[in-house]
Parts: C-alpha cells; structure tokens; sequence
C-alpha cells in the first residue's frame, strides 16, 4: 500500500499528531512523516515507546483527538504499563491507534532477537485488549478502509487499535537521505577503540549495526567474540548490563558501547550508573544524531550535552571527540576512576553489506561468561 494511501484513511480518524520510534518496518512512514512534518509539534520522535504513548495521551487530553503511535513491537513492552495504566478504557479510556512493525513474524527469516517477540506480537496485543489489524503487501484499500472504519467504532468506546505492518506491506517512492559532517564512521570508531584494549578488557555493545561491526572487526583482526557481549536486543539497557558486570568485575576494565538512540530510551539508567560510582566502567556513547540502524531518523541528541548530563549523574570525568585524535586522548583515561563517559560524534555511513553475527546468542555468553570467569 502506498504511505499516502494509508495517511489518508488514518486522518479520516482525526488524527493528526504522531509520535514514536523509528522501526525499519516502518521506514516508509517515518520517511513521510519526516518528509511532511519533519521533528515539529505534530510529528515528535520520542525516546522510548513507553514515553511515546505518554505523549499521545497528553495530545488526547489537550484536543480530544486521538493520535498514532508507531514502533517495532519489540517495543510493546516498553508501552505495557502506560497502555494498561492510562489508557485502557476501565482507567482515563484515551484512544491511540498503535502502528506496529511486526519483526520475527512467524515463517519469515530474521535475526534471534525478533523470534520470540514476533511469535507473541498479536498475543500481546489481544492480551492488552487492543483490537488489531495486520497490514501485508497483499491488502487492498477497500480492507484496510474497513479497518480503519473498526478502529473509529474502537475509538468511540474509549479503547485503543492496532495495524501491524507486515514486511513490505507499505511503499514510499521518496527515500529521506540523513546525514552530517562528522568525518569518521561508527566502524572505525569501534576499531579504533579494540586496537587500544588490554587483553582482559570486557565490553558489552549496544543493540543494532554497531554491535554488527564489532564482530566483523574482531572477525578481520582475526579474533575471537569472547570478550564481547552483544547486546542484540534490549534496546538502551546495555549500560546496566555492563554495571552488573563491572560491579562483580573489579579488577577488569569494563567498557560499554553505547548508540544516543538507546542511551536515550533509558536516560535514567545514567543517574543509576553514576550514582553506584564504578570505578572500573567507562560508557562510551557513539553518537551519530540518529536511528541509523532502522532507517536514520533524528533522535534529540544533536540538541543536548550529554557529557553535561554524564557529570550530573555522577560521572567522574566526561569527554567528547569526533577524530582519531580526540578519541585517543579520551581513551587514554580509561584506567583512571570512573565511570568516565566519553561521546564521540560520527557520521551515519555504515556499509551495505554488513554481516551479522554467525555465532548464536547462547553461544556468545557461553564464551563470553568463561572470558568474564577467566576461563
């Protein structure tokens, strides 16, 4: 389905305020509606999906209007509680039609991350008493108009609706292109960042490419992926994964690869992190400006000082860089008492042919877990 065609039945509802985080599922409608609205007062990209239903509730309350909430469903749970606490008719029964890309879907080939949460997508929904309908690239317009007419007689009752977007089910001809001017890439930073590791260094990377590039440059250094935890879902909860370990872990450096996009979804995690004082786990914050794994939407953090933030959680010291040079000098800190963050600016390019992990997660902590127990 064409995104225009989708737009206009959806604003048939009234609908005219969006929110959510991007999904790769979904580029087709985060493209438009950066392309239509750009980041305004109708169109917010929201730091977590949790926040993002908080957010259109708020708009219901000010206009009476309902609004769209989109995300990855391995985002639903981040929306649980506001969706059953807020929302849900037996509470404020505020409308929000939920616009869900549907990763893992059951027959379709994707990574282990996406198994379980695709295999459970429409359980969930029906769970959270959520009416649904579940786009794919065979809908016609006259289907999913009568979808959109169930979700108007859903809405009157104070209750929420849902569209799961199958893979390829929506098509835009206009491809946003998302950049800035930083001058190294995501990928030579983190092997930049292996190249100065002691051998007992543990690190724990963050959701998406980057996790990705550090295998494949562990993999080209002719390596093994033991010392690596990757965080290949969980989106923003790779900082206290690495607290967990560097608190068990004293005498080992422990170094947190972060993305802005996931320190942002759980900023709160940084207050925790500072407020514990490990002296031996340093979060390093790649930051692009951007969703670049599903597709390159702005996040905030263009906008905001987070070595600021760092030093008023708690951080010891906070540094920023965006060339070999700065980052060197950054690192060179790495062994004085932390945590210590350090933000470098990169540039959204990543290459096409990426690869992925070719281990499984069971067995990336298997040897992850012996490398941490000095196996």
């Amino acid at each position: 389905m064409k995104i225009t065609d989708f737009m206009t039945e959806v604003q048939k509802l009234g609908i005219d305020y969006y929110t959510g985080v991007p999904d790769s599922q979904l580029k087709a409608l985060c493209d438009h509606l950066m392309d239509r609205f750009g980041i305004c007062e109708n169109h917010v990209v929201a730091a977590n999906e949790g926040a993002a239903t908080g957010l259109a509730a708020g708009h219901f309350l000010a206009t009476g209007k309902p609004a769209m909430v989109y995300m990855q469903n391995s985002g639903i749970g981040n929306a649980v509680n506001p969706i059953c606490s807020l929302l849900n008719d037996k509470v404020y029964a505020i409308p929000v039609l939920f616009v869900v890309g549907w990763r893992g879907e059951p027959g379709v080939h994707d990574e282990p991350q996406h198994i379980f949460q695709g295999e459970v997508t429409c359980e969930m929904l029906s769970c959270l008493d959520i009416a649904h309908f579940v786009l794919t690239p065979e809908t016609t317009e006259e289907e999913f108009k009568s979808a959109m007419d169930e979700a108007a007689k859903t809405f009157a009752s104070g209750k929420c609706y849902a569209v799961v977007v199958k893979k390829g089910a929506l098509k835009n001809d206009k491809k946003m292109v998302y950049e800035n001017d930083y001058p190294m890439s995501r990928e030579d930073v983190v092997k930049l960042i292996i190249s100065q590791a002691k051998p007992d260094d543990i690190f724990v990377s963050t959701t998406g490419k980057l996790s990705r590039e550090l295998f494949e440059a562990r993999e080209a250094r002719g390596e093994g992926h033991e010392k690596d935890f990757l965080t290949v879902g969980s989106m923003g909860h790779s900082s206290m994964i690495a607290l967990g370990i560097a608190q068990q872990k004293k005498d080992r450096r422990v170094f947190c690869l972060d993305g802005d996009g996931a320190a942002l979804m759980h900023m709160g995690s940084m207050a925790v992190l500072g407020a514990n004082e490990p002296k031996n786990l340093y979060h390093v914050v790649i930051n692009n400006g951007a969703h670049e794994t599903v597709g390159g939407v702005p996040t905030v953090s263009a906008s905001i000082d987070l070595p600021a933030a760092a030093k008023a959680f708690g951080y010891k010291q906070a540094f920023t860089a965006q060339n070999e040079q700065e980052i060197l000098e950054a690192l060179s800190h790495c062994g004085e008492e932390g945590p210590i963050l350090i933000e470098i600016h990169t540039n959204l390019f990543s290459r096409a042919d990426l690869g992925r992990p070719t281990t499984t997660p069971i067995q990336n902590k298997e040897a992850f877990m012996g490398f941490v127990a000095g196996e």
